[in-house]
């Protein structure tokens, strides 16, 4: 089938797209590999941390924070994710995809799309995050900063993802 074939799914006819999904701890590379991977046609990215600093400013200031408003950009960006699929264009997801649930909100936009997905697995050990976390928070450019305490509390969610999940995992050293 060429990527112009037109699928049925549920109620939506969709045009084969992919969305990808980035799994790492933070400061593994989850956004330069998106911003990668959006270079190919027909691609979009849509970065979680752009979207809270632009909704949330000076909001988000510590974990139970980012839970919330993260929980809220989901719940409102799906269908858009989902008409963009529909619509032909592929969408990288730099939302870390990096707990059962988050991976589970993901699967619910590509299965009700028909779209293919990737789930990019960057696998970094936590000296390595935490010295870019680092480096990242000393050039200032990011639009928040992650202490190595954060780092250990937010790490401690982590979940690599598992063959049971059923996933197309894609595996970054």
């Amino acid at each position: 089938m060429s990527e112009f074939d037109k699928t049925q799914t549920g109620t939506s006819v969709c045009v084969p797209a992919v969305l990808h999904m980035v799994c790492g701890k933070i400061g593994a590379g989850k956004s330069t590999l998106a911003q990668r991977l959006a270079t190919e046609p027909r691609t979009v990215l849509i970065s979680e941390d752009d979207w809270l600093a632009r909704l949330y400013p000076n909001e988000i200031h510590a974990i139970a924070d980012y839970v919330r408003c993260a929980g809220r950009l989901r719940e409102a960006m799906a269908g858009h994710i989902e008409a963009l699929l529909c619509a032909g264009t592929s969408v990288v997801l730099d939302f870390p995809a990096n707990t059962l649930k988050t991976r589970a909100w993901a699967r619910s936009i590509f299965e009700k799309t028909g779209a293919t997905h990737y789930l990019h697995y960057l696998d970094v050990s936590d000296e390595v995050c935490k010295t870019r976390l680092r480096a990242r928070n000393l050039a200032g450019a990011h639009p928040f900063e992650t202490t190595d305490a954060e780092f250990d509390q937010i790490t401690a969610h982590f979940a690599a993802p598992s063959v049971e999940e059923g996933y197309n995992v894609v595996r970054h050293g």
